[in-house]
């Protein structure tokens, strides 16, 4: 009976549950509960704020604070650079909110507090806010391309010099990769926040039923299955930091296109 008790699942985690009796809540039909992913979303907005506000001092000998926020300004200045050129600078504080929100949110979810009774949400697991934050970007490459290059930004699906029988293929094949770019951007940062926090469940059910099932077994399979989940965690950190990286570059290269197009 113990053993069932204690039954671990690992899906009950990106459950979203209405708060605060929010759950019949309808606006025109529509259902808009506060939900323990929009808490989330609102502690991850909120700490990212006081982040920010506790390095803007601009003092003339910087504290460690407000080295990290600059730190973090100047890497995605960089990357910008690197990828878009010198107009890439305009695009610093959207790419840099967008990397610093992911960071922030994944990292949160990260956070042990199911010991003290709060369990951590990590809405970044959920491809209904990846496949938003993605179609944001998406959208900012079609704004910036149509209202710089007009009907030119069709070029981007033709390379330059292509004999006109190729175009017509490989036309509808680019517009077709280029229209999936969106799904495929939100896919990867959901896919790799779920698998991890997946895995972080099932091990831990082979801790508690390691040792529900006696002490031989538990150190057995529970001792190294808990020295395990101790490894997964760390790769997990650098996981939420790679992901916010590659959700951040890659924008940053949609937006090239639109940007430096030839």
């Amino acid at each position: 009976m113990a053993a069932e008790t204690a039954k671990v699942d690992p899906m009950h985690q990106f459950t979203i549950e209405p708060l605060f009796g929010s759950g019949n809540l309808d606006l025109a039909g529509y259902n808009i509960a506060f939900t323990n992913s929009a808490l989330w979303m609102a502690i991850t907005a909120v700490a990212l704020w006081v982040f920010m506000i506790g390095g803007m001092k601009r003092e003339l000998v910087p504290g460690r604070w407000q080295m990290m926020v600059e730190s973090f300004t100047g890497f995605v200045d960089d990357m910008l650079e690197a990828n878009v050129g010198k107009n890439g600078r305009k695009y610093v504080p959207y790419i840099f909110s967008l990397f610093m929100f992911i960071l922030f949110a994944n990292l949160l979810g990260l956070l042990p507090l199911g010991v003290i009774g709060l369990h951590p949400f990590t809405f970044t697991s959920h491809f209904t806010i990846t496949g938003v934050l993605a179609i944001i970007s998406f959208g900012i490459v079609l704004i910036v391309g149509f209202w710089k290059h007009g009907l030119h930004f069709f070029s981007l699906f033709i390379p330059s010099g292509t004999p006109l029988p190729m175009a017509i293929i490989i036309f509808p094949i680019e517009l077709v990769s280029f229209l999936f770019r969106p799904f495929s951007l939100g896919l990867r940062l959901f896919v790799a926040m779920m698998a991890g926090h997946v895995l972080l469940e099932v091990l831990s059910s082979f801790v508690i039923d390691g040792w529900n099932a006696g002490a031989g077994y538990g150190v057995l399979v529970g001792i190294p299955a808990f020295l395990l989940m101790i490894a997964i965690c760390a790769l997990e950190i650098l996981v939420a930091a790679i992901q916010a990286y590659v959700f951040a570059l890659l924008s940053s290269l949609y937006i090239n296109d639109a940007e430096n197009l030839h």
